[in-house]
């Protein structure tokens, strides 16, 4: 039983409760800040403004322009002041860090090993200066009493050649702190099928790997990346919705993908904020996160770049909590299914939300009990939470 008044969290609670994300790029979270010191480390004169606050704008007004030549200018930044090892640890460090101070527990952040090389790392130096980043990470955000783990993605180029080679580096760090592979890049004419060796040989493997699509391609990207690649999650995947009718009366029928991906319990990576800027929805009342969750569909919600959408995992939250009126309960379903849905061993998906998850829940939707003023009393009502 749980208070009525904790039915709609405020922003201080959205930002304690604890919080698993599963689709994140490294390279889409740099501080401003942080962009403007390695510049000028390295000698990098092609920013757009030099002083953090602004810069920050910069990349959020690029992003939200609706020109993918500004949008995709906002990485050729990032990635510039990404080719050192002490830039990367540098980078993957305040990841972690940012992270755990917004409530994140757990998170799997990807990166393109491949886009790192310009001043002479190897791919394993890359993988190696990431990982010792994340870990310092870790243990800065210790420090200030916070606790995050954070497992690396490595990410192919849909438009490159190299995802074999991507994942069999992946597969060599499967247990030194990298825990699956992926890819991303326009989806329109490069289709996940052209890299069916690299997820040929990562099921051999057993490993773990997710696939972008079904962002700005439609339900042919969805189909190949699970039938014919055979995909653990689906980064993104919004435009499931496509293959769902919703009738005038509102009753729903789902086609035999969305039925499938429903069924399967097939993790959808959704980026509320990022599906805006890339036109998936016109606004969050109108996103399919409103009617996949309420379909229980394995939905988890996510943050994709937090510098372009000027993001958090707690704003990401707070928009859903005014949009739809959701509750604790809901922000925990999210939770838990992206919990479930993550590449490490199941014992230890099962003790963080067991152990972490929803003990966390359970103490911020206590907390009622301790405001009231003495004498009155509160309406309660059972939980409608269903765990997906």
């Amino acid at each position: 039983m749980t208070s009525e008044t904790t039915n709609t969290p405020g922003p201080d609670q959205i930002r304690r409760a604890p919080k698993v994300l599963l689709h994140d790029h490294l390279d889409g979270g740099l501080r401003p800040g942080t962009i403007i010191e390695l510049a000028r480390e390295i000698g990098y004169e092609s920013l757009p403004e030099t002083e953090p606050d602004k810069l920050g704008l910069w990349f959020r007004e690029a992003a939200d322009s609706g020109s993918l030549e500004r949008y995709l200018e906002t990485f050729s930044h990032t990635c510039a002041v990404m080719q050192t090892r002490e830039a990367l640890v540098r980078v993957a460090a305040e990841c972690a860090e940012d992270l755990a101070a917004d409530g994140v527990v757990y998170a799997e952040v990807r990166y393109a090993p491949e886009q790192h090389l310009e001043a002479g790392l190897s791919l394993e130096e890359v993988v190696e200066a990431v990982n010792e980043g994340f870990r310092e990470g870790e243990r800065r955000a210790r420090g200030d009493g916070n606790r995050i783990r954070v497992g690396a993605l490595l990410t192919a180029m849909r438009h490159a050649a190299r995802a074999l080679e991507i994942a069999e580096l992946a597969n060599s760090y499967r247990d030194l702190g990298v825990v699956g592979f992926d890819i991303a890049g326009a989806e329109a004419g490069y289709p996940p099928t052209r890299h069916l060796d690299a997820f040929e040989y990562l099921k051999r493997e057993n490993n773990h790997f997710t696939i972008h699509a079904g962002e700005a391609f439609g339900l042919p990207s969805i189909w190949q990346a699970l039938q014919w690649c055979g995909a653990d999650r689906l980064g993104h995947g919004v435009r499931i919705i496509d293959d769902i009718q919703v009738a005038d009366d509102g009753t729903v029928e789902l086609g035999r993908l969305a039925g499938y991906v429903r069924d399967k319990r097939i993790p959808l990576e959704l980026c509320p904020t990022s599906n805006l800027q890339t036109g998936a929805a016109a606004s969050y009342a109108e996103h399919p996160i409103g009617l996949l969750r309420r379909l229980h569909f394995r939905a988890t919600v996510n943050t994709d770049n937090r510098l372009m959408s000027g993001t958090t995992m707690s704003i990401e939250f707070e928009r859903l909590v005014q949009t739809f009126r959701y509750t604790l309960d809901d922000m925990q379903w999210f939770t838990v299914n992206a919990m479930k849905s993550a590449f490490i061993p199941f014992d230890e998906r099962l003790a963080m939300i067991n152990d972490v998850i929803k003990p966390g829940y359970a103490e911020l939707k206590s907390e009622w009990l301790f405001h009231r003023p003495t004498g009155t009393s509160a309406v309660t009502s059972g939980s409608t939470s269903e765990q997906g």
